[in-house]
């Protein structure tokens, strides 16, 4: 059995509610060096890990209790003038707050946390007692725990009952009380806490136990009452109109066609189609969460790798309200944390550096959100070195990227988008922040699978930014329904340029290979019938011209049946090559809806001149 059996529950509100409250404390910890005397900054960093401490000595987390409550007891001397907030002294809280990230990790997976790293938990106590002499701590986002033993434990009669029960159950955290600027004093257990079972220690050796428990990923969502009660509203309005339909066709089933009830059955039925237009709205705006979630992980983020490359960074935050669809929101913090890393590690220059350059030692970058119509802008931009084209052109040369040839024929924006290729660094040493060609690419990627874009500008000497573009939700996809043999299938709206007429004259042959000009560029003809492994039955009569994958093409189909909005429904057991899943027209039938990312790497589908018949 997992250490939590029977307290899954709780553990899962722990780790959101304290993760979240972690969140806020490194960001303010940010803030905190550049205003070391704000007391009621430090006060609600003080009670931020207090409640903290309180939730794992609920939960039994003796270990993260024990380095909560030293590292709390460093704020408590701070805010008091005990201590004097310091660079070295900033490094060993944010490598404090580090750890107890780390401890959440275990407790994700159901398992009581490691021990902190002792050589920690020795600057934590050197720290309290004033005597920090050593050379200072790194802090880095995730430091790794090592396992030990540390004594003298915070105990769970430690615990602010009042507070833990506002964490768990969602009430209003009730104002710190005077006596928790002295260490916390005992207090009595609630009797329903008393009756809760003591979490298991573990398994006896040999013991066979199933796995630990993931509880890393989320499956909750909070969601405004103003939004439920809004959907509860429309559900409400769709039932009286489900009724009014239901007793108009009894009319008619009964003989009753006369204009006035055609007419308010034409009027229902508009009706329950507003309403239904409504009610999917404001289901969808109960995914939608404020990106602001998101972005507070990285002041944390650039503070600690600037001051690991002896930089002088601020991450200046904006659009934090913007919303965003929850699983999207999950799925951007890698490659948001790869685009802030790179800023602060490739685009701003060192002090030196900036110093020769006439610009303030402080760097500012900068990450954005804004909603233009149906789409969301993220944007990355910092006020560094920039990036150089033709630096770009040969270091994707030299490393064997692309040849010399290819890189000649690129105008500066194409160049700019080398650095999205597997493989391509600008660095010429390999460090632990970067070097190795790994980034970018996967940012790429990871943004594509979302349905969306990245794309770069650079003044070189003035900075770079980073923009990316983002479909409002992936629970309802904007297509194209195109025909084929009689099925209907859907491509993403957003690969669509235009739709062009397939006449047999105007197709030329380049290497055996059907092409067209278009506005003077030739295209490649790829044969959907092929790329889904189908025989052509006739010449195609179509071309949708689409752009994907830094391709342009011409996918030919049989003809096309219009733009639509659908709902995407995964096949259940099967996965046939290159169809994401189906969903269903007006008419009741099934439409595929094509993945096209996958059959454009995975197939080769240039169609052969023998496909077009003249005539």
């Amino acid at each position: 059995m997992s250490d939590f059996a029977g307290m899954e529950e709780l553990l899962q509100d722990f780790l959101m509610e304290a993760g979240e409250l972690l969140s806020q404390v490194d960001n303010k910890l940010v803030e905190l060096e550049k205003r070391p005397g704000d007391k009621a900054l430090l006060n609600d960093i003080f009670r931020g890990f207090h409640t903290i401490k309180g939730g794992a000595g609920f939960l039994n987390a003796e270990n993260l209790v024990a380095l909560c409550h030293r590292t709390e007891s460093l704020f408590d001397k701070l805010r008091n003038l005990e201590l004097t907030l310091s660079p070295e002294l900033m490094d060993i809280i944010m490598a404090a707050t580090g750890s107890v990230r780390d401890m959440f990790g275990d407790l994700s997976q159901a398992t009581q946390p490691k021990a902190a790293d002792p050589g920690l938990i020795a600057r934590l106590e050197a720290a309290l007692h004033g005597q920090l002499h050593a050379a200072p701590v790194v802090a880095t986002a995730t430091p790794v725990a090592v396992p030990a033993v540390v004594s003298e434990p915070a105990g769970v009669d430690d615990i602010n009952w009042d507070v833990l029960h506002a964490v768990l159950t969602g009430a209003p955290i009730p104002p710190p009380a005077a006596a928790e600027a002295a260490a916390p004093t005992p207090a009595p257990r609630p009797a329903p806490v008393q009756d809760l079972p003591t979490p298991s220690r573990g398994a006896a050796v040999g013991a066979s136990a199933p796995p630990p428990q993931n509880l890393q990923k989320e499956t909750t969502i909070r969601i405004d009452t103003v939004r439920l009660d809004q959907v509860l509203n429309l559900s409400g309005e769709i039932g009286l109109t489900k009724n009014r339909i239901s007793n108009l066709k009894s009319q008619i089933m009964h003989g009753n066609v006369d204009q006035a009830t055609l007419k308010a059955l034409d009027i229902a039925v508009s009706q329950l189609d507003l309403l239904v237009s409504d009610l999917q709205n404001a289901v969808m705006k109960t995914r939608m969460q404020p990106i602001g979630r998101l972005f507070q992980k990285y002041p944390r983020l650039a503070r600690d790798l600037a001051r690991q490359l002896g930089k002088d960074v601020e991450l200046v935050l904006s659009g934090e309200e913007t919303e965003l669809d929850k699983t999207m929101i999950e799925d951007l913090n890698d490659p948001l944390v790869h685009l802030v890393r790179n800023a602060v590690d490739h685009g701003v220059e060192s002090a030196e550096e900036r110093a020769a350059a006439h610009k303030p030692p402080k760097a500012i970058v900068t990450l954005s959100a804004s909603q233009m119509g149906d789409h969301i802008y993220i944007e990355i931009s910092d006020d560094g070195k920039g990036i150089r084209p033709d630096v770009i052109r040969r270091k994707a040369v030299e490393k064997g990227v692309i040849d010399a040839e290819t890189a000649n024929g690129l105008d500066d924006r194409q160049s700019l988008h080398l650095v999205f290729l597997p493989g391509f660094s600008t660095k010429d040493e390999v460090s632990s922040v970067s070097g190795r060609g790994v980034g970018m690419d996967v940012v790429k990627t990871n943004i594509n699978k979302l349905n969306g874009k990245i794309d770069v500008v650079s003044v070189p000497g003035q900075g770079s930014t980073f923009t990316i573009s983002l479909p409002l939700t992936l629970a309802i996809l904007p297509v194209l329904v195109v025909r084929l043999n009689n099925q209907s299938f859907a491509v993403p709206l957003s690969m669509v340029r235009e739709i062009i007429p397939m006449k047999p004259k105007e197709v030329q042959r380049v290497s055996g290979r059907a092409t067209m000009v278009v506005r003077d560029e030739v295209l490649p003809i790829r044969s959907l019938a092929r790329m889904i492994g189908w025989e052509s039955q006739r010449s195609p009569a179509f071309g949708v011209l689409m752009h994907a994958a830094d391709t342009t093409f011409i996918l030919a189909v049989d003809g096309f049946v219009g733009r639509d909005d659908v709902v995407i429904k995964p096949l259940s057991d099967i996965k046939p090559r290159g169809i994401a899943g189906a969903t269903l027209s007006g008419d009741g039938s099934i439409v595929l809806v094509l993945d096209m990312e996958e059959l454009l790497t995975n197939v080769q589908a240039d169609t052969p001149m023998s496909l077009f018949t003249q005539g």
